[in-house]
């Protein structure tokens, strides 16, 4: 039986159609009936009809925390193999003590018991954040080692430290992977991540910033991660970028597809400062809410180029153009919102 964490999310989501198409026996891991139930609806946009339904109730669902040890210890029972998609995002500092709880903790939990319990394989999704950055404008590869002097965000660090869990898990005998996703483009989440810039640029959005970064399929993502599990890969880590985009040229996609203008007003990191603090002051003084940080002013202007020569080698693969995913997203997006 295959167990999959953060069952709720993007990743693990579209994970589940993935295995539930393939007849797998899958455990999966819930923390409230209002996220199952959107996983529940991504079923439902793969699988019309009664047919969705079926399938996701042939899953075996826990309600579980990763850092939850006796209920952990019971849903390991059966397991042989585990995708480990479970993690918080947040690029708040004040949210920090939660970030280690769930991505560093939370993971260290389920590598010890995938020890306890001789685990076949182990997957663990991280994220590009975790890499170093390149030096003379060359491209980030899975050897590029981890700067602590940089300024990276309170989640970077958290999911570093979670990936030091799954090599320290290695080191003691675990056979594993790890995939390093870019930015995920794919349907049914639109309160979070990429999904999020989906519900902004179609309320309305009209600027964009300079940087550049490494743009994913969810389908890609979902389908290497299958590969890598079922194959002699072991103790590595791959990239998983598809493209390496401007924000700009993602925001104008995102914005074509939705049949809305295109964001044209271009932002100065000084504009983004002072909205920062000016965010900041509201956030100190009247508890409003803060969805800008400098590390996130960093991030929108940091250019950065990925490397994912490694994975279409190991694998003969082929990435999704990322302007299709952006569409067939956006094509979700549209049909869920005329409901």
């Amino acid at each position: 039986m295959i167990l999959v964490t953060g069952a709720t999310g993007l990743v693990g989501g579209h994970l589940l159609v993935k295995l539930v198409k393939e007849n797998y026996s899958i455990r999966a891991l819930y923390r409230t009936e209002t996220k199952k139930e959107q996983t529940r609806k991504v079923f439902l946009y793969y699988f019309p009809n009664e047919e969705g339904e079926e399938l996701f109730n042939t899953i075996d669902w826990v309600n579980c925390t990763i850092n939850d040890i006796p209920a952990l210890t019971e849903v390991f029972e059966g397991i042989t193999h585990v995708y480990h998609c479970a993690a918080k995002i947040s690029f708040n500092p004040s949210d920090y003590k939660e970030l280690r709880k769930t991505n560093i903790e939370g993971t260290a939990n389920i590598v010890n018991l995938c020890l306890l319990n001789n685990i076949e394989k182990f997957c663990y999704v991280s994220s590009i954040a975790t890499l170093g950055e390149s030096s003379f404008n060359s491209p980030v590869d899975e050897s590029t080692e981890w700067n602590p002097e940089t300024p990276n965000s309170v989640y970077a660090i958290t999911k570093y430290g979670a990936e030091i869990e799954v090599w320290r898990g290695i080191h003691e005998g675990l056979n594993a992977v790890i995939v390093n996703p870019g930015i995920i483009i794919g349907p049914g989440y639109f309160d979070s991540g990429s999904g999020y810039l989906f519900k902004r640029i179609h309320e309305g959005m009209n600027y964009f910033t300079t940087g550049i970064t490494g743009y994913v399929a969810i389908k890609d993502v979902i389908t290497i991660m299958h590969q890598l599990m079922n194959g002699p890969y072991n103790n590595q880590r791959y990239i998983l970028i598809g493209e390496n985009i401007s924000y700009k040229n993602v925001f104008c996609k995102i914005a074509t597809a939705l049949n809305k203008p295109i964001p044209k007003k271009k932002v100065s990191p000084l504009l983004m400062k002072v909205a920062y603090y000016i965010q900041h002051i509201g956030h100190t003084f009247f508890r409003t809410k803060q969805s800008i940080f400098k590390s996130s002013i960093r991030g929108a202007f940091l250019i950065t180029y990925y490397d994912n020569n490694k994975i279409k080698k190991e694998l003969t693969y082929s990435f999704i153009p990322i302007e299709k995913s952006i569409k067939e997203t956006a094509h979700y997006f549209l049909a869920k919102s005329q409901k």
